[in-house]
């Protein structure tokens, strides 16, 4: 993974069932510089099997036979993965299963949803400085 520099870029924001790989694509033909996926918790990608389709380069994370995050190698250098994760550790765990299809990872900080809160991520998390920063 690499940094990105946020200067000046045309984002795609993380959006609950909106950042899918359709949207995420058609975002960089229309001149996106980074696009973000929805909110993914970290333990629903933890153990996923990657899966290449030959057919049309599309790289599957498939857990439980769900696919819980789908992405293509020409969106990689600006593809940003967002994760839910209220543990350190496995928000670790989360970001090493993807990270060699994304550019980098993003902490979900400020989700004020009630499943995210309840849950002890996103905006909760701006309440515990020290997991935070863990």
């Amino acid at each position: 993974m690499q940094g990105l520099d946020y200067t000046n870029a045309r984002i795609l924001a993380p959006m609950v069932r909106v950042g899918t790989l359709p949207i995420r694509l058609l975002a960089l033909e229309y001149g996106a510089d980074l696009v973000y996926t929805p909110e993914i918790v970290d333990k629903a990608i933890i153990g996923a099997e990657r899966i290449v389709h030959e057919d049309n380069g599309t790289i599957d994370y498939v857990l439980k036979g769900v696919s819980v995050f789908k992405t293509h190698p020409i969106e990689k250098s600006k593809l940003v993965l967002q994760i839910g994760s209220a543990n350190a550790d496995l928000a670790l765990d989360a970001a090493l299963t993807v990270a060699q299809d994304v550019s980098t990872i993003d902490l979900n900080c400020g989700c004020p949803k009630r499943f995210s809160i309840h849950g002890g991520m996103g905006a909760a998390l701006m309440d515990e400085p020290e997991k935070l920063c863990g």
